[in-house]
C-alpha cells in the first residue's frame, strides 16, 4: 500500500535500528571527553568519532548520519565557519553544539546561525545528554513535519481556481497564494502588513463607493459571510475585475478568533466553469457528443414542434457489431479509440440541425429533426452505415467493424420520445439478427430478440430475484512492490441463454430504470461478504472498492445500507472502499458533504473514478475527504506510444499526491504504460497487463500466490 502523507522522515540508523551520531571532539580536552560520557549509552547509539572539521566533513558525505555533535573547544570551530561547512555538506542533519559554560554566548551565536541545539558540558552526564539528544530528534522531526505540511498546503492553495487572502485582526494581509497575486497585482512580501483596503481595494459597482471590509464583517459576527452584489477588483496597476467574494473567521485551537480569510474569484472565469460543467452534464465524457439527457430533451422539443408544425422526424438507433470483440482482444483503450473514431463519422454524415448522442457502450442514437420523406432518413443511415465500415486507424491498427441501425419515424411509429427510442431500438435488433450492417425500418410486426430492450426491466427485475448476477474481480496492484494492493468488484449477468453479459450491455438500463439502486445493494453487501470469507481463508486482508452510482448514493438509506452489510458480514470498514464519478462528488450541497464525512468517520475509503474526465477542481477535492484518485483509462491510454504526450496523467499524479490521496492508474495494458507509471511514483495500477476481471475463485489463487512479477524498468 501507498505510503502515508503525515509519517515523519526516519532518522538515519545503522541497520539496527540505533541511530549514528557524528561526534567532533578534540582527542585532549582537559576535561572527561563526551566520548566516554556517551560510552555508556553504547546500546542506544552508535557514535562515530572525529577529532577534527576536515575529517567530520569526510565523514558527513560517506555515512548516513542521525545527528552532528560539535565541540567549540576544536580551534577550527571557534569562528563558526566549520559549522557553515557542516551545514553545507548535510543541510538536513541535526547539529549539536557541545560547550563550556563559559563559551555559553558563543554556542548562542552558533544556534542562530544554524545549529539546532546547544548543551552545556560541564559536570553532564550519560543519561541527560542522551535525554537532550532525544529531545532534539523530536524537535526536528516535529520542524520537518512542519515544513511538509505547510508545503503541502501552500501545493494545494495555489493549485486551486479562487484566490485566497488572509488577515490579523487589525485587518492587515498575512497570506496571499497565487491566483489572489494575480488578480490584485501584489506580491505576498509586498502585501505582507499593509491594511487590507490598500491591496483588496473593491468598489460596488453600481455605486462607485468603496465596499465593506469583509474581513471586518466576518470578524464581528464571527461566522462566514457572502457578500451580495457586483463588486469590482482595482488592481495595483489599475485594472478592473468583476468578483464574486465571501469572508470566514479564523480560529485558533481555543476557538479565539486570529483574523480572517477571504475567498475571491474572477465572475467571468466562474461563469465559464459553470458552462463547462453544464456542458459536461450533458455530453459524454468519451466523445465529448451530447449524452442520453440532452438527447432526450431536444427529442422532446422535436416532437413538440413537428406535433404544431405537421412535419416529420426520424430517430435512428445504431449499435456497432462485434465491438466487444475488439475491447476483449486489444483492451478498452483502443475500443474507447474506436467508438471515439465512430463518433466524428456520424457527425459527418448529418445535417447541423440533427443531433448524434452516444447511447452508452458503442450504441448511438440520432435524432433526424426535420424530413421530408421515410426515404430520407434512410439515405443517412445507409451513408451512416457505409461510413463506418470503412477501415478505422487507431495505434497503428487497420480496424474494420461495421455497424446496424434501425429507424422509427414519427408520427407513424411512436408520438413521444420514449416510445420513438424503443422502436428504433427494436429495428436495429432485428437488421442487426437478419445480416447485420444494414439498416431497417421499424414494422408493428417484428419480432423481438431473445432479450427485448421494451421489457429489459422486467429481465433485471428477474435476474436479481433469481441470483443470475455476480461478482468478478480485477486486482490492483502495487507498482513498487508487486503485492496485490486490492481489488474492484465489477458486476456480471450470468444470463441463462446468452451466458455471461457485460456491464456495458445492462448497466446503462439499469440506471435509466432505477434498477441500479438494489443491483448496487446487492454488489455491495456481496463484496462485504466475499471479502470477509478471504479473511477468514487466512488470505491477505485487501480493501474491496465497489462502484455506487450517483442515484444510488442519493438514495434515502444508503448509509443504513453500508452499516448493515458491514455488520452483517463482520468485516471492518476499512476493507471496504466506495468508488464514486467526480459529477457524484462536485453536487454542492450540505448533504452530500455530511454523508462524506459520516462515512469517512466510519472509515470507510473513497475513490474518485475515472477522475480528469469531469470538472476536475481541486476546491471539491478539498471540500470532500478523499483517500485515492483514479487515472481514468483515457489518460493512460495516451501513454503508449508516446510517453512525453500524457502531461496529464503526470499532473494527476502530483495532484493527488499533494493532496495526501493515493493515485490508482486504471486501463494499465503495456509494459510502456506500466514503466512510465511507476517512473512517476504513480502508487498502483490496475488493468490487462497486470489480470483481467475475474471470478472469485480465480482471484483466490491470485491472492494466494507470490507477487506479481513486476519487470526491470530502466531509469
Amino acid at each position: 500500500m501507498a505510503k502515508s502523507p503525515h509519517r515523519a522522515p526516519e532518522r538515519p540508523t545503522n541497520g539496527h535500528g540505533v541511530p549514528t551520531l557524528l561526534l567532533i571532539e578534540p582527542a585532549e580536552t582537559g576535561r572527561r571527553t563526551i566520548r566516554e560520557v556517551l560510552a555508556a549509552a553504547s546500546g542506544m547509539l552508535d557514535i562515530d568519532h572525529v577529532t577534527t572539521i576536515k575529517d567530520g566533513v569526510a565523514r558527513l558525505g560517506q555515512n548516513s548520519v542521525s545527528a552532528v555533535l560539535l565541540d567549540l573547544d576544536l580551534p577550527a570551530a571557534r569562528d563558526l565557519t566549520a559549522l557553515d561547512e557542516l551545514r553545507r555538506v548535510a543541510p538536513k542533519v541535526a547539529i549539536m553544539i557541545l560547550t563550556r559554560a563559559a563559551d555559553q554566548a558563543l554556542a548562542r551565536r552558533a544556534v542562530e546561525r544554524g545549529a539546532n541545539d546547544s548543551v552545556v558540558t560541564d559536570q553532564i552526564d550519560s543519561r541527560s545528554l542522551v535525554q537532550l539528544i532525544a529531545m532534539m530528534f523530536e524537535r526536528r522531526a516535529s520542524e520537518e513535519q512542519k515544513f511538509v505540511e505547510l508545503e503541502r498546503a501552500e501545493v494545494t492553495l495555489n493549485s486551486i481556481g479562487d484566490a485566497v487572502m488572509t488577515t490579523d485582526t487589525l485587518g492587515n494581509v498575512t497570506y496571499l497564494n497565487a491566483e489572489a497575486e494575480a488578480l490584485t497585482g501584489w506580491t505576498r512580501s509586498e502585501a505582507f502588513a499593509r491594511p487590507l483596503a490598500e491591496v483588496f481595494d473593491v468598489t460596488d459597482g453600481l455605486t462607485g463607493q468603496h465596499a465593506q471590509d469583509p474581513s471586518r464583517l466576518a470578524i464581528e459576527h464571527k461566522r462566514k459571510v457572502r457578500l451580495k452584489g457586483n463588486y469590482i477588483l482595482v488592481g495595483r496597476e489599475g485594472n478592473e475585475t468583476a468578483i464574486e467574494h465571501s469572508a470566514a473567521p479564523i480560529h485558533d485551537r481555543q476557538g479565539n478568533i486570529l483574523g480572517a480569510v477571504i475567498v475571491f474569484r474572477d465572475v467571468i472565469v466562474s461563469r465559464e466553469r459553470r458552462l463547462q460543467m453544464l456542458h459536461l452534464a450533458e455530453h459524454d465524457a468519451l466523445t465529448d457528443l451530447p449524452n442520453r439527457l440532452l438527447l432526450n430533451d431536444r427529442l422532446a422539443r422535436s416532437i413538440a414542434l413537428a406535433r404544431r408544425y405537421g412535419r416529420r422526424l426520424a430517430v435512428l438507433f445504431l449499435d456497432c457489431d462485434r465491438f466487444k470483440h475488439i475491447n476483449d482482444t486489444l483492451g478498452h483503450a483502443i475500443g474507447d479509440q474506436v467508438l471515439r473514431s465512430v463518433a466524428k463519422r456520424l457527425t459527418t454524415c448529418v445535417r447541423e440541425s440533427d443531433t448524434v448522442s452516444r447511447h452508452g457502450g458503442d450504441e448511438f442514437l440520432i435524432l433526424l429533426s426535420e424530413l421530408d420523406q421515410p426515404e430520407d432518413a434512410e439515405a443517412i443511415a445507409q451513408k451512416i452505415v457505409t461510413s463506418i465500415a470503412e477501415p478505422h486507424l487507431v495505434s497503428g491498427h487497420e480496424l474494420q467493424i461495421t455497424a446496424s441501425a434501425g429507424i422509427a419515424l414519427y408520427p407513424e411509429d411512436g408520438q413521444d420520445a420514449q416510445s420513438l427510442i424503443m422502436r428504433a431500438d427494436t429495428a436495429m435488433y432485428y437488421a442487426k439478427n437478419t445480416g447485420r450492417n444494414r439498416v431497417g425500418f421499424y414494422k408493428p410486426d417484428m419480432e423481438a430478440p431473445a432479450i427485448k430492450r421494451s421489457s429489459i426491466d422486467s429481465e433485471l427485475r428477474s435476474a436479481l430475484d433469481k441470483g443470475e448476477f455476480e461478482l468478478f474481480y480485477q486486482p490492483t496492484i502495487d507498482l513498487e512492490t508487486g503485492v496485490i494492493s486490492g481489488a474492484e468488484a465489477l458486476m456480471r449477468w450470468r444470463h441463462p441463454e446468452r451466458g455471461i453479459i457485460a456491464p456495458d450491455q445492462f448497466i446503462p438500463a439499469a440506471e435509466a430504470s432505477g434498477l441500479i439502486v438494489p443491483m448496487g445493494r446487492w454488489a455491495l453487501r456481496e463484496a462485504c461478504r466475499q471479502a470477509k470469507a478471504w479473511q477468514d481463508a487466512g488470505l491477505p486482508a485487501i480493501p474491496i472498492a465497489v462502484n455506487v452510482s450517483a442515484l444510488q448514493f442519493r438514495t434515502a438509506g444508503f448509509l443504513e445500507d453500508i452499516m448493515r452489510f458491514l455488520a452483517e458480514s463482520a468485516l471492518q470498514p476499512q476493507y471496504l472502499e466506495l468508488e464514486l464519478t467526480e459529477s457524484a462528488l462536485m453536487v454542492d450541497n450540505a448533504s452530500t458533504m455530511s454523508l462524506l464525512e459520516v462515512l469517512k468517520q466510519h472509515g470507510i475509503l473513497l475513490k474518485v473514478d475515472d477522475f480528469g474526465t469531469g470538472p476536475s477542481s481541486l476546491s471539491y477535492l478539498q471540500r470532500c475527504p478523499v483517500d485515492v484518485l483514479k487515472i481514468d483509462q483515457s489518460f493512460v491510454a495516451d501513454i503508449d506510444p508516446q510517453p512525453e504526450s500524457a502531461p496529464l496523467v503526470r499532473a494527476v499524479i502530483a495532484m493527488g499526491k499533494s493532496l495526501g490521496c493515493r493515485v490508482v492508474a486504471e486501463g494499465v495494458e503495456t509494459k510502456q504504460q506500466f514503466a512510465y507509471l511507476r517512473a512517476e511514483n504513480c502508487d498502483e495500477g490496475q488493468g490487462y497487463h497486470f489480470s483481467p476481471p475475474v471470478n472469485a475463485a480465480t482471484f483466490e489463487r491470485l491472492l494466494s500466490n507470490a507477487p506479481y512479477a513486476l519487470p526491470e524498468v530502466k531509469n
